[in-house]
């Protein structure tokens, strides 16, 4: 079964969220973030922290901000795509942080991995709908990028949150400091991948350059 009532500590959430344990603990206390005590210790739901996180982006996208959101066509092409017919969790995020660690913006694969798997033992980034984005922000890395896999038969112990089995995963890295470029490209992704057609063109995919068509277009 899924993990959707995990129960998480300041130390989870503030690595979650990349911020410091002090930073989670005074929005506790001042109620900003969804909580409770047990005795003196905060504890917070993992998926009042998910909704909370998508509140902030959507409130954050209704000001006015400097930010200009990058495409994410332009973060990869059809060379960034792999295609199997199965896979197990592992393999294939390792597939993936093959492809990225050949780019010139990341410097260290064994960051990518460390990075990547740290974040899964925190939480699945199985968001359902069979979708997985495991995400990161690293210091070896330059700039954003990103690689796509399909596996046609879905990968059964990915954990995602509605325990369906991912049959897309968009990995995503990012440079140490860039937080809000970082999340609304995340958030970005995960809106688009709410349309249920364009899922389902994506995972008939044949080929790479099929796949990367359908999602530009």
């Amino acid at each position: 079964m899924g993990n959707i009532s995990e129960i998480m500590t300041i130390e989870e959430v503030a690595e979650y969220l990349r911020v410091s344990e002090r930073t989670v603990y005074e929005w506790a206390k001042k109620g900003e973030i969804p909580s409770g005590k047990i005795g003196s210790i905060w504890r917070f739901k993992r998926d009042d922290v998910v909704a909370w996180v998508d509140k902030q982006l959507v409130s954050q996208n209704n000001k006015e901000s400097n930010f200009v959101p990058l495409m994410l066509k332009n973060l990869f092409s059809a060379a960034d795509i792999v295609i199997y017919d199965s896979g197990n969790k592992s393999d294939v995020l390792h597939a993936l942080a093959d492809i990225v660690s050949a780019k010139p913006e990341v410097t260290s694969k064994e960051e990518v991995l460390e990075g990547i798997f740290h974040r899964e033992q925190l939480m699945s980034t199985g968001i359902g709908r069979g979708i997985a984005i495991p995400h990161v922000r690293l210091a070896s890395v330059t700039g954003i990028v990103m690689a796509v896999a399909l596996v046609k038969n879905g990968i059964t112990d990915y954990e995602s949150l509605d325990d369906m089995p991912v049959k897309l995963v968009f990995m995503i890295l990012s440079r140490v400091d860039q937080h809000g470029e970082h999340l609304k490209l995340v958030s970005q992704l995960s809106q688009k991948l709410k349309d249920s057609t364009l899922r389902e063109r994506l995972m008939e995919s044949v080929t790479s350059e099929e796949l990367f068509d359908a999602f530009v277009k």
